[in-house]
């Protein structure tokens, strides 16, 4: 596949089974393993400029599972409740023997919904949630589709999900037509009539379609707003609770409870924690468009993200999200690119793939049409699996993959191998709502 390439198989990454002709652009040869420098200034978090094939720019999200379905003395009136509610208690609930389960999440962005469905279809027993990245807000705070346009595809998409027995969890962004807005959000904290609106508003959501619960992505937040924040998070969960059903919220990965930005100290992990069911942390973008080249998830920066959550965190709520993707630097600044596109620009510019061995990061150089010089770092089945190696040694609860397009192929046997769950859904399990 790859005629014209020069690629050195690293013995330094044990191969996972024998390598084929995609081998080329997954596992190659190693580069220093020294720690990254850190960027001049801090990630963006949110990806704020938009590609031409999306309405919006996002980074990565989300992880969970289910855990055993109990079944007592209670048979009788469990079969009388919805099946909805069924899910979400098994969700919130400890498997009966008391063990811990894994939580595997697919976070599908809207523009790749119909791809990313068939993907969850196609490995049943893999995902034990999915949070399909579609909900926005208008400029006065109201929830509304990211893409009206894609309405169909949207339904139909939810539809097929429904039919596998897997519990919904959407996610709902701070984005206004396309791009991260920071005034819908930051009104609504600081308005108590307007939180009070708006959580009643997103239970209406959750309840009216069925789903077991939401996920909450409220971005670039400022310091000021971290009680206030806390705050609705904290309303947003009880009144969700009641209604039996779940509350995710994503979090920027950090270090200290400071982080590097204002954003992170809008984030109060410990407070938030408590209040929520499932913590995801956004595991990506220490490199991102705005940043100098280099590894967008480097192993040494996730191993101190989680040692740091921990402390604040109650294991078993946290989740680690993973991205599928990658930046191609060129004149100063990143696009964001799928591993198929990587494979695809590999290939035609004759590049010689590289593989960071001590961030477990692939990368290569090229130079385009035009004379200009590219870098691109992404990320591979051999780089996620050092993510989710990671999180297995840790003793999270799990992870997300922000399925942004075009993965890796072999992510999915890596994903099973180390991080194997229970989610096979029971036979006849409907999640539509009633």
């Amino acid at each position: 596949m790859f005629p014209k390439a020069s690629v050195v198989i690293s013995t330094a990454v044990q191969p996972l089974g024998q390598p084929d002709v995609l081998d080329a652009v997954r596992l190659v040869l190693p580069f220093s393993g020294v720690a990254p420098t850190a960027p001049s200034r801090p990630p963006s978090g949110s990806r704020l400029e938009l590609p031409a094939h999306q309405a919006a720019k996002t980074r990565a999200r989300r992880a969970w599972r289910w855990r055993g379905l109990v079944i007592g003395a209670g048979f009788v009136l469990v079969l009388l409740l919805s099946a909805v509610a069924s899910l979400a208690t098994v969700l919130r609930t400890s498997a009966a023997d008391g063990r811990p389960t894994t939580r595997v999440v697919a976070s599908l962005p809207f523009w790749n919904l119909t791809d990313d469905t068939g993907i969850v279809a196609a490995h049943p027993g893999t995902f034990t949630e999915v949070s399909p990245w579609v909900y926005g807000l208008t400029a006065t705070g109201q929830i509304v589709a990211q893409a009206p346009q894609r309405a169909a595809e949207t339904a139909a998409a939810t539809h097929r999900l429904r039919t596998l027995g897997i519990p919904l969890i959407p996610s709902i962004a701070n984005v206004t037509d396309g791009r991260w807005a920071y005034q819908p959000v930051a009104t609504m904290l600081h308005d108590p009539a307007a939180m009070a609106h708006h959580i009643t508003d997103i239970v209406t959501l959750v309840t009216r379609e069925g789903y077991a619960g939401i996920d909450l992505d409220y971005e670039d937040l400022k310091a000021t707003d971290r009680e206030a924040f806390t705050t609705f998070v904290a309303r947003l969960g009880g009144a969700l609770h009641t209604a039996n059903k779940i509350l995710s919220v994503a979090l920027f990965a950090k270090t200290t409870d400071a982080g590097y930005d204002q954003r992170n100290i809008a984030q109060d992990y410990a407070a938030l924690g408590a209040a929520v069911d499932e913590v995801r942390l956004m595991g990506y973008d220490y490199h991102w468009n705005g940043s100098p080249p280099g590894p967008v998830a480097p192993i040494t920066w996730i191993r101190d993200v989680l040692t740091y959550a921990k402390t604040q965190i109650t294991p078993q709520k946290i989740v680690l999200g993973i991205p599928l993707a990658g930046y191609d630097w060129v004149d100063g600044h990143g696009e964001e690119v799928t591993w198929q596109q990587c494979v695809d620009r590999a290939k035609a510019s004759n590049a010689t793939v590289h593989y960071d061995g001590g961030q477990e990061a692939p990368w290569f150089r090229y130079t385009d049409t035009q004379g200009r010089k590219h870098e691109v770092w992404f990320e591979n089945a051999y780089s996620t699996k050092a993510k989710l190696d990671a999180v297995k040694a840790s003793g999270i609860r799990g992870v997300y993959l922000w399925m942004y397009g075009g993965a890796d192929d072999r992510t999915w046997n890596q994903l099973r191998q180390v991080l194997p769950t229970d989610a096979t859904p029971p036979p006849g399990t409907d999640t539509a709502p009633h």
